[in-house]
């Protein structure tokens, strides 16, 4: 059965803008001020990409100007933006003039955008801000972002394609963040990185794990730790990050409305867990005598293991205590040596992954409603049990 040729229409609609499936250019007609919508395939095989272009005439010469990308622009607001940048024209303005950022000012919109759904005490802001500073700035940080080229990118990314293949995982999806943004302002009709992973082929992007210790050796570690000079809150967090299976930034700003003594329970709120869910968390009974030592030394009020200042312990102290004590793992390890020593003590999958607060998807994780919190009290005294033997 042979294919019915596409019937354009003569100008563009609502509804012809939403069903459209096949990639092309679709102008807006004679009126349309040079407006036309490019459907463009993803990498995504049933997803399309749909994105507002203008077609003007500038210092005498055609140029195409991004508007944005559908359906966070409308048909309206596409033709609304397409009037302006013709009056601009009529009226002898550049539409582009003093309104396109460079890529570095694109970014530190982008981030601001990030940083609302961050948590608390985060380093994701430092991070890509450093990475971007190291990897991008140098090469195309003062570059218009709607200039910026996939031969651009591939020039900042080639360096540490195959030597420093995670970063530049990371690095290359923060550039994409900041061009789907840009497409979205409308400063640009396509993200420029979809091409680079055809220029830079594969690389080895082979995930390192966080360095655990195997758990038959962490209780000699807490002994090693608790025999050190350092501070007292910083010997407390590592013990009771230890003996819960919680994450480093969960303890270090951990406060005492969070703890419940007369439960025996801490719950850290929804903001400051990675899964965005408050966790409770069953306290055994060495994790309960870190507590009250840290009740005396500090009243029970604001966090309850403050720094010498009384700030929150910095994301850095706890993995310098580990490493200066000759610990061969990071203070996230010791989730992994919980998980590890759970699957040796026949410890459920459940139960397990409900202790370390992970999120269950499919069908298990849609009718998961409980935290079995109260089964996994006795698992968590074991635990502590087995770290004191």
């Amino acid at each position: 059965m042979e294919t019915q040729p596409l019937k354009r229409p003569q100008t563009l609609s609502a509804p012809f803008v939403k069903t459209i499936r096949q990639p092309g250019r679709y102008g807006d007609g004679r009126g349309g001020h040079g407006l036309s919508l490019l459907v463009q395939p993803t990498n995504i095989p049933s997803r399309l990409s749909k994105t507002w272009s203008q077609r003007i005439r500038l210092n005498g010469r055609e140029t195409n100007l991004g508007l944005g990308s559908y359906p966070a622009v409308t048909l309206a607001e596409a033709r609304r933006r397409a009037l302006r940048n013709r009056q601009s024209l009529e009226e002898g303005r550049n539409p582009r003039s003093g309104r396109t950022p460079t890529f570095q000012q694109a970014a530190a919109k982008v981030i601001d955008l990030h940083s609302g759904k961050w948590r608390p005490g985060s380093r994701s802001r430092r991070i890509w801000e450093s990475s971007l500073k190291t990897h991008v700035f140098p090469h195309i940080g003062r570059k218009q972002v709607n200039l910026v080229t996939s031969k651009d990118i591939m020039k900042c990314l080639s360096p540490i394609w195959h030597q420093k293949p995670e970063t530049a995982r990371r690095v290359r999806q923060r550039i994409g963040a900041i061009m789907k943004w840009a497409m979205a302002e409308g400063y640009l009709e396509s993200d420029p990185t979809s091409a680079v992973l055809a220029g830079l082929g594969k690389n080895s992007t082979r995930r390192n794990h966080m360095r655990a210790l195997k758990h038959r050796e962490v209780g000699s570690a807490i002994r090693t730790i608790e025999a050190s000079n350092a501070h007292w809150a910083t010997i407390a967090a590592f013990k009771l990050l230890t003996l819960t299976a919680t994450r480093s930034g969960e303890v270090r700003n951990a406060t005492w409305d969070e703890i419940d003594l007369t439960e025996d329970t801490w719950e850290i709120p929804g903001e400051r867990t990675k899964t965005g869910r408050p966790h409770r968390v069953p306290l055994s009974r060495a994790a309960r005598r870190i507590i009250n030592n840290a009740a005396a030394l500090t009243g029970a009020t604001g966090l309850v293991f403050p720094s010498p200042t009384g700030r929150p312990l910095s994301d850095s102290t706890i993995s310098k205590l580990v490493r200066e004590n000759g610990i061969d793992a990071v203070p996230h390890g010791m989730r992994s040596s919980f998980r590890d020593w759970c699957r040796d003590s026949g410890v459920t999958r459940e139960i397990a992954e409900a202790a370390l607060a992970h999120t269950v998807g499919g069908v298990e994780g849609a009718y998961a409603r409980s935290d079995l919190l109260k089964a996994r009290r006795p698992i968590m005294e074991d635990w502590a049990r087995y770290l004191e033997t």
